[in-house]
């Protein structure tokens, strides 16, 4: 019996091509990982503490905000710490920089990337 092959059309070949550069384009434009942090917090050996996400700006900028303190409650002078080192609820080896963070690159760019965990 003589063995028959399928073969793919160009086009197929091609729209399978887009999606993954599509998804290789997609993976570095992505929002670099973050943590909300004390800016005040800092400890040579740990870094910087993790605090509640709600103690930072949620438009993601990194313009200082500092707070207000509420009755017995200090709410940190909080701010977002960018692909850091994470470890034991501090991060450190991190930048406040958004566009420095994008910049360093992620899954499929150029550049070396962290992840946290």
């Amino acid at each position: 019996m003589a063995e028959t092959r399928r073969r793919l059309r160009s086009s197929t070949v091609v729209l399978g091509g887009m999606g993954v550069l599509a998804a290789a384009l997609s993976a570095c434009g992505s929002d670099p990982d973050r943590r909300c942090v004390d800016r005040d917090s800092y400890d040579y050996i740990n870094g910087y503490k993790i605090v509640a996400d709600k103690n930072c700006a949620s438009s993601g900028s990194s313009a200082g905000k500092s707070r207000k303190k509420t009755g017995k409650t200090k709410v940190a002078d909080a701010d977002w710490y960018y692909d850091a080192d994470v470890s034991g609820g501090y991060a450190d080896n991190g930048t406040f920089s958004r566009s420095e963070a994008v910049d360093r690159g992620g899954f499929g760019c150029d550049g070396s990337g962290s992840s946290g965990g």
